[in-house]
């Protein structure tokens, strides 16, 4: 299971947090504009996206999830030119998110679906293979998810109005504290959630397979 799991987050957490940090850290440092090095660096996701789909013949949800974060964010810098407006673009973005959260329930499965596949299986075809069959055998799971899906869009519009409007009541100092801390509260808050309601839902699925299961009383 630890290897398992290694290969599973080990490219995501590569291409998609250490390389873009410190690619972005080298070029603004030798004079690269912050905006062009936001461009370059959302080539790193596009590499594990292509990486992905080349081994394993399909693509990476949360790959595609990141390339888009990044390239919506050098997108919205070349709006955002004063620092107040920083804070605005950053609230932007999570507003956008909270935006494509909701209408993923549009399609055949919502976002969270595929979260919780990167997230509660360990990326291998037998536990893609499980997690796409709850999909399929409980209705329960599906609402579920869809359930989820609202909460997670709601939360993060929400997060984004909040912090849009605290912009222009509190001062610079004040709203990088905010920025800062407003994101992970709100996140460790949707993650426990849903944690919790995962463990209840696994409950009821064993329950279900159990009274499925022939001479079961």
């Amino acid at each position: 299971m630890p290897k398992s799991v290694l290969l599973n987050w080990g490219p995501t957490i590569l291409f998609s947090v250490l390389l873009p940090w410190v690619t972005y850290g080298i070029l603004t440092d030798h004079g690269v504009a912050p905006v062009t090095a936001l461009f370059i660096i959302a080539g790193w996701p596009l590499v594990e996206v292509g990486i992905f789909f080349a081994i394993n013949r399909r693509i990476d949800e949360f790959g595609v999830m990141i390339l888009i974060v990044l390239l919506l964010s050098a997108v919205s810098a070349f709006a955002f030119k004063s620092e107040k407006l920083v804070f605005v673009k950053d609230s932007a973005l999570t507003g956008l998110l909270g935006l494509a959260f909701l209408g993923s329930l549009l399609m055949t499965r919502p976002m969270i679906f595929y979260f919780g596949r990167k997230f509660a299986t360990d990326g291998t075809a037998e536990g893609i293979a499980r997690w796409n069959g709850f999909w399929d055998a409980y209705p329960g799971f599906r609402s579920t998810q869809r359930r989820l899906t609202v909460i997670w869009g709601v939360a993060f519009l929400t997060e984004s109005a909040v912090r849009i409007a605290l912009t222009y009541m509190l001062d610079t100092g004040t709203m990088v504290g905010v920025t800062n801390v407003l994101p992970f509260v709100v996140l460790a808050g949707l993650m426990t959630y849903t944690i919790q309601t995962g463990k209840k839902g696994r409950a009821r699925m064993a329950a279900a397979q159990q009274q499925q299961e022939p001479g079961a009383a």
